[in-house]
């Protein structure tokens, strides 16, 4: 079985909430947080995927269509690929906050779904998000969880951006 790095998007990847950006509704808004291309290569050369599982209610609400928001995903991996960093996929639930629906985290659907679908092994892979959210939701699907933020009680690790968390992902995976 393979393994895997699960990455939120909005806060873990990209800005949001900043000077620059409030929330991310056209391709060039996608503004990269710093280390990202550089996070993503890093984990490449040890996991054999890496994805983005992302709550995107923003679709749900009305903000943007699906075709749009597909269009910031495919720039998004279009830019890393150019830095040499690879995203394998990028998932979404498109649902509205209290929809109640299955995939929006903290439910774990949309990680479970691509564990199946590429043959990972979720115990030994990694849910990194920067809300409780993401955490849980990586915990339901059976991964470690890296909260990138302050503090977290139930993540496995806290660091306060991807690329100070990249060595300490791959380090503990190669304990497992």
């Amino acid at each position: 079985m393979k393994k895997a790095v699960f990455l939120d998007r909005d806060g873990v990847i990209n800005e949001v909430l900043t000077d620059r950006v409030k929330f991310v509704n056209k391709p060039h808004e996608l503004y990269f947080l710093p280390g990202v291309p550089e996070a993503v290569k890093k984990l490449n050369a040890f996991f054999d995927y890496i994805f983005v599982v992302t709550n995107q209610g923003g679709v749900g609400l009305g903000f943007m269509k699906e075709s749009q928001l597909q269009k910031i995903h495919d720039h998004m991996i279009a830019e890393l690929n150019k830095e040499g960093a690879i995203i394998h996929e990028a998932v979404y639930c498109p649902h509205k906050p209290k929809a109640g629906c299955s995939c929006r985290k903290p439910n774990s659907k949309l990680i479970v779904d691509l564990g199946k679908k590429y043959d990972i092994d979720l115990s030994q892979s990694y849910m990194v998000g920067d809300t409780d959210t993401d955490i849980i939701a990586g915990k339901k699907a059976g991964t470690k969880g890296v909260f990138l933020g302050k503090s977290d009680p139930i993540a496995d690790a806290v660091f306060p951006d991807l690329l100070s968390a990249v060595d300490w992902i791959i380090e503990d995976a190669t304990k497992m």
